[in-house]
Protein backbone atom coordinates (compact mmCIF):
# COMPACT_ATOMS: atom_id res chain seq x y z
CA UNK A 1 0.00 0.00 0.00
CA UNK A 2 1.07 3.45 -0.81
CA UNK A 3 1.16 5.94 2.23
CA UNK A 4 0.02 9.35 1.49
CA UNK A 5 2.25 12.56 1.92
CA UNK A 6 0.37 14.85 3.88
CA UNK A 7 0.53 18.83 3.01
CA UNK A 8 1.66 21.24 5.25
CA UNK A 9 -0.92 24.36 4.70
CA UNK A 10 0.75 27.70 6.70
CA UNK A 11 -1.70 30.53 7.35
CA UNK A 12 -0.75 33.89 9.33
CA UNK A 13 -0.78 32.48 12.47
CA UNK A 14 -1.51 28.54 11.96
CA UNK A 15 0.66 25.31 10.60
CA UNK A 16 -1.63 23.54 9.54
CA UNK A 17 0.59 19.73 9.71
CA UNK A 18 -0.59 16.13 9.25
CA UNK A 19 -0.72 14.55 12.69
CA UNK A 20 2.28 12.10 14.35
CA UNK A 21 1.60 9.52 17.51
CA UNK A 22 3.68 12.14 19.20
CA UNK A 23 0.65 14.39 19.13
CA UNK A 24 -1.28 12.29 21.40
CA UNK A 25 -0.08 13.87 24.82
CA UNK A 26 -1.22 17.35 23.11
CA UNK A 27 -4.55 16.19 21.67
CA UNK A 28 -6.04 13.66 24.56
CA UNK A 29 -6.67 17.08 27.06
CA UNK A 30 -8.38 18.44 24.36
CA UNK A 31 -10.88 15.84 23.42
CA UNK A 32 -11.41 15.24 27.10
CA UNK A 33 -12.71 18.64 27.61
CA UNK A 34 -16.44 18.15 28.17
CA UNK A 35 -16.91 22.02 26.74
CA UNK A 36 -14.84 21.36 24.06
CA UNK A 37 -16.70 18.00 22.92
CA UNK A 38 -20.68 18.68 24.61
CA UNK A 39 -21.13 19.55 20.17
CA UNK A 40 -18.90 16.45 18.83
CA UNK A 41 -20.98 13.09 17.94
CA UNK A 42 -22.57 12.33 20.66
CA UNK A 43 -21.17 15.11 23.35
CA UNK A 44 -19.20 12.45 25.44
CA UNK A 45 -15.72 13.65 26.25
CA UNK A 46 -13.38 11.22 24.47
CA UNK A 47 -10.61 9.00 27.29
CA UNK A 48 -6.95 8.55 25.97
CA UNK A 49 -7.34 5.32 24.20
CA UNK A 50 -10.67 6.88 22.44
CA UNK A 51 -8.38 10.16 21.61
CA UNK A 52 -5.93 7.57 20.04
CA UNK A 53 -8.34 5.87 17.82
CA UNK A 54 -9.95 9.48 16.97
CA UNK A 55 -5.92 10.17 15.71
CA UNK A 56 -5.55 7.15 13.72
CA UNK A 57 -9.47 7.56 12.03
CA UNK A 58 -7.78 11.12 11.24
CA UNK A 59 -4.99 9.31 9.25
CA UNK A 60 -7.07 6.82 7.59
CA UNK A 61 -9.02 9.30 6.64
CA UNK A 62 -6.12 10.44 4.62
CA UNK A 63 -4.75 7.66 3.00
CA UNK A 64 -8.92 6.39 2.18
CA UNK A 65 -10.04 9.80 0.41
CA UNK A 66 -6.38 11.61 -0.20
CA UNK A 67 -7.54 14.48 2.35
CA UNK A 68 -8.80 14.56 6.10
CA UNK A 69 -7.80 16.47 9.37
CA UNK A 70 -4.85 18.75 10.30
CA UNK A 71 -3.08 19.39 13.35
CA UNK A 72 -3.62 23.36 14.32
CA UNK A 73 -0.11 24.68 15.46
CA UNK A 74 -0.66 27.74 16.78
CA UNK A 75 2.79 29.34 15.05
CA UNK A 76 3.92 32.12 17.94
CA UNK A 77 3.99 29.30 20.45
CA UNK A 78 4.63 25.64 18.19
CA UNK A 79 1.66 24.08 20.68
CA UNK A 80 -0.85 21.91 19.26
CA UNK A 81 -4.49 23.66 19.68
CA UNK A 82 -6.80 21.72 17.85
CA UNK A 83 -7.66 19.93 14.62
CA UNK A 84 -9.04 21.23 11.42
CA UNK A 85 -9.89 19.93 8.04
CA UNK A 86 -12.17 17.87 5.51
CA UNK A 87 -14.24 14.76 6.37
CA UNK A 88 -16.06 12.27 4.33
CA UNK A 89 -16.51 9.30 6.32
CA UNK A 90 -18.54 6.52 4.36
CA UNK A 91 -22.25 7.70 4.52
CA UNK A 92 -21.57 11.12 5.01
CA UNK A 93 -23.50 13.36 3.43
CA UNK A 94 -20.81 15.50 1.85
CA UNK A 95 -17.33 16.57 1.73
CA UNK A 96 -17.48 18.73 5.49
CA UNK A 97 -14.46 21.44 6.53
CA UNK A 98 -14.71 21.10 10.31
CA UNK A 99 -12.92 22.02 13.01
CA UNK A 100 -12.47 22.02 17.24
CA UNK A 101 -10.07 23.15 19.13
CA UNK A 102 -8.73 23.72 22.72
CA UNK A 103 -10.86 26.33 25.07
CA UNK A 104 -8.42 28.66 25.71
CA UNK A 105 -8.39 29.05 22.21
CA UNK A 106 -11.54 30.00 21.26
CA UNK A 107 -12.89 33.71 20.50
CA UNK A 108 -8.97 33.92 18.71
CA UNK A 109 -10.18 33.40 15.27
CA UNK A 110 -8.12 30.69 14.73
CA UNK A 111 -11.23 28.45 14.10
CA UNK A 112 -12.10 30.76 10.85
CA UNK A 113 -8.14 31.05 9.79
CA UNK A 114 -8.09 27.53 9.36
CA UNK A 115 -11.00 27.71 8.08
CA UNK A 116 -10.11 29.55 4.82
CA UNK A 117 -7.55 27.59 4.31
CA UNK A 118 -9.31 24.54 4.25
CA UNK A 119 -11.57 25.80 1.94
CA UNK A 120 -9.35 27.05 -0.28
CA UNK A 121 -7.73 23.52 -0.41
CA UNK A 122 -11.01 22.26 -1.04
CA UNK A 123 -11.93 24.47 -4.02
CA UNK A 124 -8.40 24.79 -5.13
CA UNK A 125 -6.33 21.15 -4.75
CA UNK A 126 -9.44 18.36 -4.48
CA UNK A 127 -11.48 20.67 -7.68
CA UNK A 128 -14.90 20.33 -4.68
CA UNK A 129 -17.84 21.55 -6.25
CA UNK A 130 -19.54 21.84 -2.44
CA UNK A 131 -18.31 21.96 1.04
CA UNK A 132 -20.43 21.60 3.76
CA UNK A 133 -20.27 21.92 7.93
CA UNK A 134 -22.28 19.88 10.00
CA UNK A 135 -23.01 21.74 13.54
CA UNK A 136 -25.46 21.25 16.11
CA UNK A 137 -27.88 23.68 16.57
CA UNK A 138 -26.68 25.03 20.11
CA UNK A 139 -23.20 25.35 18.70
CA UNK A 140 -23.43 29.49 17.88
CA UNK A 141 -19.85 30.05 17.76
CA UNK A 142 -19.79 27.52 14.85
CA UNK A 143 -22.04 29.08 13.31
CA UNK A 144 -20.69 32.10 13.35
CA UNK A 145 -17.68 30.88 12.22
CA UNK A 146 -19.56 28.64 9.18
CA UNK A 147 -20.65 32.38 8.41
CA UNK A 148 -17.82 34.09 8.24
CA UNK A 149 -16.48 31.45 5.59
CA UNK A 150 -19.35 32.45 3.61
CA UNK A 151 -20.68 29.60 3.96
CA UNK A 152 -25.36 29.88 4.08
CA UNK A 153 -27.80 27.40 6.36
CA UNK A 154 -28.91 24.96 3.65
CA UNK A 155 -31.19 22.48 5.84
CA UNK A 156 -31.64 20.73 9.20
CA UNK A 157 -31.28 16.75 9.25
CA UNK A 158 -30.57 13.99 11.69
CA UNK A 159 -26.90 12.42 11.90
CA UNK A 160 -25.91 9.11 14.34
CA UNK A 161 -29.44 10.49 16.34
CA UNK A 162 -28.48 13.83 16.34
CA UNK A 163 -29.34 17.06 14.97
CA UNK A 164 -27.30 18.91 12.77
CA UNK A 165 -27.68 21.90 10.30
CA UNK A 166 -26.46 21.96 7.29
CA UNK A 167 -24.14 24.99 6.55
CA UNK A 168 -22.48 24.52 2.95
CA UNK A 169 -20.77 26.67 0.30
CA UNK A 170 -20.25 25.72 -3.59
CA UNK A 171 -17.22 26.84 -5.37
CA UNK A 172 -18.84 30.10 -7.30
CA UNK A 173 -20.15 31.37 -4.16
CA UNK A 174 -16.63 30.50 -2.64
CA UNK A 175 -14.44 32.28 -5.66
CA UNK A 176 -16.78 35.54 -5.31
CA UNK A 177 -16.09 35.58 -1.59
CA UNK A 178 -12.54 35.60 -2.65
CA UNK A 179 -12.45 38.26 -5.22
CA UNK A 180 -14.61 40.20 -2.93
CA UNK A 181 -11.46 40.23 -0.43
CA UNK A 182 -9.09 40.81 -2.55
CA UNK A 183 -10.68 43.76 -4.12
CA UNK A 184 -10.96 45.25 -0.15
CA UNK A 185 -7.42 44.22 0.57
CA UNK A 186 -6.50 46.63 -2.33
CA UNK A 187 -8.66 49.58 -1.24
CA UNK A 188 -7.15 49.11 2.34
CA UNK A 189 -3.61 49.18 0.39
CA UNK A 190 -4.80 52.33 -1.34
CA UNK A 191 -6.14 54.14 1.58
CA UNK A 192 -3.03 53.23 4.11
CA UNK A 193 -1.01 54.92 1.08
CA UNK A 194 -2.65 58.16 0.45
Amino acid sequence: MTTITIPTLSTQRLILRGFTAADLDALAPIYADPQVSRYIGDGTPADRAATWRALAGMLGHWQLRGYGMWALIEQATGRLIGRAGLYNPEGWPGLEAGWLLARDRWGCGFATEAGHAILAYAFTQLSADHVISLIHPANTASIRVAQRLGERLEREMVLKGQRALVYGINRQRWQQGQQGQQEQQEQQEQTRSI
